[in-house]
């Protein structure tokens, strides 16, 4: 399949959004997700996380990859409700040190976490030592520094850095550029806030082969920017545009080995935390033989930030050596 993919940023625009099916229904009086997850705290201890996804206005930014906007609202939400969403997940969830207020966009984009909210959300989390939020470099500013001296405990925002290779993240249509990034990372940095990473194993437009070099070029550039945490995400196809990607064969789902050389890598340099992103790891093309053993050895890494053993599986040596 021919695909002539936009040049233009307004086009790819119109592009995405062409390509969506039917977002889910939420409610701006609930979180559309809520739980508690194990990871690897700043001072090297396992710990909970209580995790809660917001429901809100989209994202301003048709990202080619994204499938975060299934579950958002089409208008910025009242005024109170995501105060209301953060105590009715946090009464549900089991005590923890952290919190994620994850809003799938930018949580100091006005339009989709409102201002006048944010002395009622810092009161309710006023006994986490460690908030965590995510935002589009392009959305830090006033309103980030505002919500950090609210707060009781420390803040550590999520930026999508994607890849580090320039021309990729420019067809991505995050509308950001790496010197951006650094920007952002920089104000993060002189503002006494904890940067986290997120970077995408095998985007679309990337070729496989050069998928493993380009995630640790990435790390590299993360951690040059002072990151605390990167968070390593293999790039999902299923949001309609990655489809049509794939299809074209602009896409190829990374194989589960290549987010595994990724995170060894990357918990090697002890830099940072490093964390691969297991939620929906797929089965579908992987090695049944091994599959779980390296799901596994991921979660280890994730916790520990330390190296397990290697894993040797016959079924894949022999697969690779008929391929070669």
């Amino acid at each position: 399949m021919k695909l002539v993919y936009p040049q233009k940023a307004a086009e790819r625009d119109r592009w995405v959004l062409a390509q969506r099916s039917e977002r889910t229904a939420v409610s701006e009086r609930e979180p559309y997700a809520y739980f508690v997850e194990e990871e690897c705290g700043a001072d090297r201890r396992v710990e909970p996380v209580a995790t809660i996804f917001l429901s809100n206005r989209e994202c301003p930014f048709r990202c080619v990859m994204c499938d975060l906007w299934r579950n958002t609202l089409l208008k910025t939400v009242s005024t109170g409700a995501i105060p209301a969403q953060i105590d009715f997940g946090l009464r549900r969830l089991e005590a923890a040190r952290t919190v994620k207020l994850y809003n799938s966009g930018s949580f100091f984009d006005p339009r989709a976490i409102p201002p006048a909210d944010y002395t009622a959300i810092a009161s309710l989390v006023r006994n986490y030592d460690r908030v965590i939020v995510e935002c589009h470099p392009a959305f830090l500013g006033e309103r980030c520094l505002t919500f950090r001296d609210l707060l009781a405990g420390r803040l550590e925002v999520a930026m999508g850095l994607e890849t580090a290779h320039s021309g990729v993240l420019e067809k991505l249509n995050k509308r950001m550029t790496l010197e951006q990034f650094a920007a952002g990372a920089d104000f993060l940095s002189r503002s006494d806030i904890d940067l986290r990473a997120f970077i995408l194993v095998q985007p679309p437009f990337m070729k496989a082969e050069e998928s493993l070099h380009w995630a640790k070029r990435s790390l590299d550039f993360a951690f040059e920017c002072r990151a605390k945490v990167a968070t390593l995400i293999p790039t999902r196809g299923r949001n309609g545009a990655m489809e049509t990607l794939a299809d074209a064969g602009l896409f190829v789902t990374p194989e589960l080995r290549k987010l595994e050389a990724s995170a060894e890598y990357g918990v090697g340099l002890q830099r940072g935390r490093v964390f691969a992103d297991l939620w929906d790891v797929q089965r579908d093309g992987e090695c049944m033989h091994c599959f779980d053993a390296r799901v596994q050895r991921m979660r280890e890494m994730n916790l520990r930030q330390t190296l397990p053993p290697a894993l040797h599986c016959d079924a894949c040596s022999r697969q690779s050596a008929e391929a070669s």
